[in-house]
């Protein structure tokens, strides 16, 4: 699995988005890479790619018609719940 390191997250936001990234970026990445292991998913990069723009990821069929699937809702809300129980230790 690739793992997303934090300063991969700041890079990759900072390449995507002129926004300033404003959630803590270390408890984000743990986040990532904690569900992506859960789901067997062999890329982080995608979860952050879902959770903050969006972005459909085809092998776990989160987007139907551009829509998030039940699944893809479930992931994006394991992603949040995961972050804030980082952020909070």
């Amino acid at each position: 699995m690739k793992k997303l390191t934090t300063k991969k997250l700041i890079q990759y936001m900072k390449d995507r988005t002129d926004e300033p990234l404003r959630h803590d970026a270390d408890s984000l990445a743990e986040a990532c890479n904690t569900v992506a292991a859960e789901l067997n998913h062999d890329n982080a990069l995608d979860m952050l790619k879902l959770l903050c723009f969006n972005d459909n990821i085809p092998s776990l069929h989160t987007h139907s018609y551009s829509f998030n699937t039940a699944t893809g809702r479930e992931i994006i809300y394991k992603l949040q719940k995961e972050y804030y129980e980082y952020k909070n230790c």
